[in-house]
């Protein structure tokens, strides 16, 4: 369904531009964290940013996600398959050995790892929810979560929302006009 994919990647174009431009805890540079860190994390030593924004495992599991989708997006953009007659946009620019093999990546690998990042993801969030006592389904619904001490807080107004509107509709636009130019 390439109306589905051409979102996606609009909504990934959204969330990696948001990783620079978006509030304190939206930022990458908010969890990127130093392979100590994660270490402290993991040992029961969490630095205090990992009780507010996202934890190492949270961050790792964005990073992941983000790449998993970019490679599937970008796989059905060069794909050709031939079974439900359709060729991705950028499918012309690639031979068919190419074209087959991102099919085949499309499908055979890319499907299942989303779904395993998916499952993986649940599961945690379920872990923490039942094991540790924390919802952290209400902070990524709501952007806002209790904190035990005091935060640093993320921008999050009117000026703020108006931008991130903005700069959805240039992701999606530069998409659609991706899609126009190249015969999507």
């Amino acid at each position: 369904m390439p109306a589905t994919g051409y979102t996606v990647l609009a909504l990934l174009l959204f969330r990696i531009v948001w990783g620079f431009l978006g509030g304190r805890w939206s930022r990458f540079a908010s969890f990127v964290y130093a392979p100590g860190s994660v270490m402290a994390y993991l040992r029961g030593k969490a630095h205090p940013d990992h009780l507010i924004g996202h934890n190492p495992l949270g961050a790792a599991s964005v990073f992941a996600m983000l790449l998993v989708l970019l490679a599937r997006v970008g796989s059905g953009l060069f794909s050709d398959d031939d079974e439900i007659a359709f060729t991705g946009p950028l499918n012309k620019f690639v031979d068919t050995a190419t074209g087959l093999s991102a099919t085949w990546y499309h499908k055979a690998v890319g499907q299942w790892l989303v779904i395993a990042l998916v499952v993986v993801h649940v599961a945690a969030v379920l872990f923490y929810l039942l094991k540790k006592r924390q919802n952290l389904v209400r902070p990524m619904v709501t952007g806002d979560k209790e904190a035990l001490a005091p935060a640093e807080s993320s921008r999050d107004d009117a000026g703020s929302r108006t931008v991130a509107a903005v700069v959805f509709a240039v992701c999606a636009g530069l998409v659609y006009y991706g899609v126009q130019r190249f015969g999507g």
